[in-house]
């Protein structure tokens, strides 16, 4: 039984690491566009 929730526990921490490194890499690639194109603008 503590074996089932260990491994919910560490799926549980798995998927919020995967979804904090997805969210984390879409905000710098959307910030460097921004500022590929403030640099193009000018």
């Amino acid at each position: 039984m503590v074996d089932i929730v260990m491994y919910g526990i560490l799926a549980g921490i798995l998927v919020f690491v995967f979804f904090a490194y997805l969210m984390l890499r879409r905000t710098v690639t959307g910030f460097k566009q921004g500022v590929e194109d403030g640099q193009n603008r000018r």
